[in-house]
């Protein structure tokens, strides 16, 4: 099995070098995917004959979470806001590699539409095994400069949002089911200033799901909180503005990739995580370490 090790010096002055060690850990970092990736498709489909339903699934972590759902046998729903061409264009991709997804329009605000995508979701298919709550926002900003109507929107999506889901679809679900929540690391600690109203609703997402394992846990179905650190995304790219403080808070000094987040959620919604109830699950390259 092909394997890159890298080893590194103390070089000063050599900006260079600097450089070309860069390209050698992304490079390490595709070819460690690449196996993987082969690897995972000579497995059995763990999620055969599953039902998920991701809000917020056309594009960043929400994209890739259903994508592997996908490719690890489940029949996918998402939830889309606005861009009714991306949330296209990850259906096309599930459909292309011989899944099966629909798509459903729904602002996470939207209480009624949120649970309207719920029982879309279900009366389509049947049943409904794995929802995924992934569709949340931020406004990175001071919090004195945050504004009543932008802490609204982003209570209304990070925690209304995932109660409604939830509630409506806790209602479908049978032993066995799963429902995980898309947090952040914040919810843990915040590492950089800005992200106050965005820390505060995922530390909400992170006892509701303690809360509800406790609740629910005599049906048979697990609650699980998966909290990424940075990941490079639309809404957080690795080379934006705010990327500076959140890598250098991360021990492996680079930001996280969204396959890298699907891959945990995909283990949870998974039979090997069937004992794994009310635990808030840190992807975030050390950064709460």
């Amino acid at each position: 099995m092909l394997r890159i090790r890298l080893v590194e010096q103390s070089v000063t002055g050599q900006p260079e070098f600097l450089a070309m060690l860069s390209v050698q850990n992304q490079l390490a970092y595709e070819v460690e995917t690449s196996q993987k990736e082969r690897r995972r498709k000579t497995m059995s489909r763990k999620l055969e004959g599953k039902i998920a339903l991701v809000t917020g699934g056309s594009r960043g972590i929400g994209a890739a979470i259903a994508k592997r759902l996908a490719a690890d046998g489940a029949t996918i729903a998402i939830t889309y806001s606005k861009d009714a061409n991306a949330a296209s264009a990850v259906v096309k991709a599930i459909e292309k590699s011989g899944g099966k997804a629909i798509a459903i329009q729904a602002d996470a605000a939207n209480a009624e539409a949120v649970k309207a995508a719920v029982e879309k979701a279900f009366a389509t298919f049947g049943r409904l095994d794995v929802l995924v709550n992934n569709a949340g926002t931020a406004i990175p900003k001071p919090f004195e400069e945050a504004t009543l109507e932008e802490m609204d929107r982003v209570i209304d999506i990070n925690v209304r949002g995932v109660f409604v889901a939830t509630q409506a679809a806790l209602k479908h679900m049978k032993s066995g089911g799963r429902v995980i929540m898309i947090g952040s690391a914040v919810g843990e600690r915040v590492a950089a200033p800005g992200l106050v109203p965005y820390a505060g609703t995922k530390g909400a997402v992170k006892m509701f799901t303690q809360a509800l394992a406790r609740e629910i846990g005599s049906r048979g179905i697990t609650v699980n909180n998966v909290q990424p650190g940075p990941i490079d995304t639309e809404l957080n790219p690795a080379a934006g503005d705010w990327a500076v403080p959140q890598k250098a808070a991360t021990a492996l000094d680079r930001y996280g990739h969204v396959d890298e987040v699907a891959a945990l959620v995909a283990f949870v919604a998974g039979p090997e995580s069937s004992y794994i109830t009310g635990a808030n699950l840190t992807v975030d390259g050390g950064m709460n370490a």
